[in-house]
């Protein structure tokens, strides 16, 4: 959804012009990783910094702010809200299966997941929640959301309005960019292999009922 939708032309405007400024590119952080908590996606926001920012710094207040969301969305997923969470994940059953592979492929299905695009960042949070990784394996897994940042906040800076967002999602792009999707694109063939396999290995030895 285009975010300059949901407000009026001159209110979006303040906002842009507010976020631009030295208390508003503080106050980006923050707002990015409530974002994140709320399971909301984030390319949109990522391009917005893109194009407020310029790729450098925008990915680096993305990077910081999605990795703050996600640790909270992590520990909710765990602790506090882990009935809910189960809940929502019942109808992704592709999340559950890494749920449950990535309590025994650790972090190298974390990093993995992390640079495929085939699954989603925020609710990718909860499954890791739910699962057993230890919170080191998960924090240190948050590294692979990298290539993922710099390329949106990059297509951000490289459409410079929200308006253009749309057009260059849509593969109006450079050759780097084309890149860092080819990345992606590997990393879901390796998921789906390892998801595959530890599934498997998962069901070895468990007798099933006649």
């Amino acid at each position: 959804m285009d975010p300059a939708a949901l407000v009026a032309p001159e209110q979006f405007e303040a906002v842009l012009a507010a976020l631009r400024s030295p208390a508003g590119t503080v106050a980006f952080v923050p707002l990015y990783a409530l974002w994140v908590t709320l399971l909301l996606p984030g390319v949109w926001a990522s391009m917005l910094a893109g194009a407020l920012y310029g790729t450098a710094w925008g990915s680096l207040l993305v990077f910081i702010g999605a990795c703050l969301g996600a640790e909270a969305a992590f520990l909710i997923g765990r602790h506090w809200l882990r009935g809910w969470a189960q809940r929502r994940l019942q109808a992704l059953p592709r999340l559950r299966a890494v749920e449950q592979a990535v309590s025994r492929e650790g972090l190298k299905l974390v990093l993995l997941t992390r640079l495929s695009p085939a699954f989603p960042f925020s609710l990718l949070n909860l499954a890791y929640g739910l699962s057993a990784v230890s919170l080191r394996d998960y924090s240190l897994g948050l590294i692979g959301i990298l290539p993922g940042t710099v390329l949106f906040c990059g297509l951000g800076a490289l459409a410079g309005d929200v308006a253009r967002f749309g057009s260059v999602l849509a593969g109006q792009a450079d050759a780097g960019a084309w890149g860092l999707r080819i990345v992606g694109l590997l990393a879901t063939v390796a998921v789906v292999v390892l998801v595959g396999r530890a599934a498997r290995r998962a069901l070895q030895g468990v007798e099933l009922p006649e």
